[in-house]
């Protein structure tokens, strides 16, 4: 069934195939947020079997968050204009194929490649989960939806290294570390054949034509922006390095003077700039930036510290992150469905103070039990921090889509996956300020672990800072959600009074 904009399950609500299609696109979004971590705990692994250098093995990781981050927005777009379940397809039958590719490698370089292309499969599979839910659901669900959505990602967060330290040392088939890349096959061919009967086909209402230039521009400078931030403690910060990023500044601004003349001349802009128009929209991309800073600083700093500080095995430290994943579960489920209809706004900003006391109160016992901590006495910070981070998630991405139209959902999420992808790199950049920046170059192995918990501690104290810079931002929220009513073709428009109470 292929309609222009809302599938049947949207106009009536009635279309049970609407949940099957819901657990297809959310168990892709499952399969990139742990591959993105996945590689991280088998990277010894790799090295040791596959021969690859030090310059190889960041690529193994830089190729992957390049390609993805570069090519969301687009992937959005061509989601909108080509139809969402059918690029959502070949997105994840791309990446499944990548996924072979990468378990198969014979050499780094083929390894390299693979995971160039599995990055930018995922940028064509990615946009469409989100999209999808907007056009399948009516307004009413999408609490709930997002609420699942949450705690997936709350899931996902913590899931990978744990997953790929089981597969790792589990040697699965003999694979060591291919096994991680394997895993995605039959989870894959599932998703494609299952995505083709239950998904319904959506687009936007309007004929639309892809912006090659827009394409060409949005891809240069998140390249010329990301590319430094990503490898730029590994090359020892050069100049040109930061060159690139000012340059990317002049691309992108040029960007959006394109898009302006594109939507005015035919009004089919790869970036769809009304969407900043919409209050919850563009405070909500502020806020999701500074959170991806906040949580590309945390993951990073926390694997180094228990598997490097402490001496944890991969396994170790990914069982410590259980209760963690957990808590994020049921906060994201209670948050947008029970709290958020009540309390607004107050529920997210209580999510940032929440996550911000769990990291305090981690930073104090890491200082107080030392390197004889043990992973119980984590639990607590972990399960505070993983409420805070529920409260957020789920609602916030909620808010940001919750005034978009439905013609330009793909458009939209692809934008909010992107300033997720752009704050994690910020956040990786700061982490060689925070935490490496107080690590000397060369430390004898009794200095070892005394060095890595201090930059730990380091580390918290600036994700605290920048969640009181998240409550402080998220004034800019409305108070409440939006009100939804289903226009014309079931497209979500707003009320004529003001929606986003300020």
């Amino acid at each position: 069934m292929t309609s222009t904009d809302t599938p049947l399950s949207a106009a009536g609500g009635t279309d049970r195939r609407r949940w099957f299609a819901l657990a297809i696109v959310m168990t892709a979004a499952f399969m990139d947020l742990v591959d993105v971590t996945i590689v991280n705990i088998a990277i010894p692994s790799i090295q040791r079997e596959s021969g690859a250098s030090f310059s190889q093995i960041q690529w193994i990781t830089a190729g992957y968050a390049l390609a993805f981050a570069a090519g969301l927005i687009t992937g959005g777009r061509l989601g909108d204009i080509h139809g969402r379940k059918r690029i959502f397809l070949i997105g994840i039958g791309g990446f499944t194929l990548a996924s072979a590719l990468c378990g198969l490698a014979v050499n780094p370089e083929m390894l390299v490649a693979s995971r160039f292309l599995q990055g930018a499969m995922a940028a064509l599979m990615v946009p469409q989960v989100l999209s999808i839910v907007h056009a399948t659901f009516p307004a009413h669900e999408r609490g709930k939806v997002f609420g699942l959505f949450g705690a997936v990602v709350g899931l996902g967060a913590v899931s990978g290294p744990l997953l790929g330290a089981l597969l790792t040392e589990g040697n699965l088939f003999g694979g060591e570390w291919r096994s991680i890349f394997l895993i995605n096959l039959p989870v894959g061919v599932a998703g494609l054949v299952l995505g083709s009967r239950f998904i319904t086909e959506s687009r936007a209402p309007r004929a639309l034509k892809l912006d090659l230039v827009g394409v060409a521009l949005v891809t240069l400078g998140l390249l010329m922006l990301l590319y430094p931030l990503i490898r730029g403690r590994e090359l020892g910060w050069p100049v040109w390095g930061y060159v690139s990023m000012a340059g990317a500044l002049v691309v992108l601004a040029a960007l959006v003077a394109y898009e302006r003349r594109k939507s005015a001349r035919d009004g089919s802009p790869l970036v769809e700039l009304s969407l900043f128009k919409v209050k919850s929209f563009a405070a909500g991309i502020a806020v999701q930036t500074v959170f991806g800073v906040a949580l590309g600083v945390f993951f990073l700093v926390w694997t180094l510290y228990m598997q490097f500080g402490l001496g944890w095995s991969p396994l170790k430290a990914g069982l410590t992150g259980v209760p963690f994943s957990i808590a994020v579960s049921v906060a994201a489920g209670m948050s947008v469905q029970q709290l958020v209809p009540r309390f607004g706004r107050k529920v997210l900003q209580a999510g940032a103070l929440v996550m911000a006391a769990g990291v305090l109160l981690y930073l104090w016992e890491s200082g107080h039990y030392g390197l004889g901590i043990a992973p119980w006495q984590m639990a607590l910070p972990l399960v505070v921090m993983g409420v805070g981070m529920g409260l957020i998630v789920a609602p916030l991405t909620d808010a940001i889509l919750s005034g978009v139209p439905r013609e330009h959902s793909g458009s939209a999420s692809g934008l909010l996956n992107t300033v997720q992808q752009m704050g994690n790199a910020l956040g990786l950049g700061l982490v060689s300020v925070v935490f490496f920046g107080t690590i000397g170059d060369r430390l004898r192995p009794d200095q070892v672990g005394p060095a890595f918990a201090e930059a730990f501690r380091n580390s918290l104290g600036c994700v605290a800072a920048v969640l009181g810079v998240i409550f402080l931002l998220m004034f800019a929220l409305p108070k409440r959600p939006a009100q939804h009513v289903e226009g014309e073709h079931g497209a979500t428009t707003e009320r004529k009074e003001p929606v986003l109470v300020s």
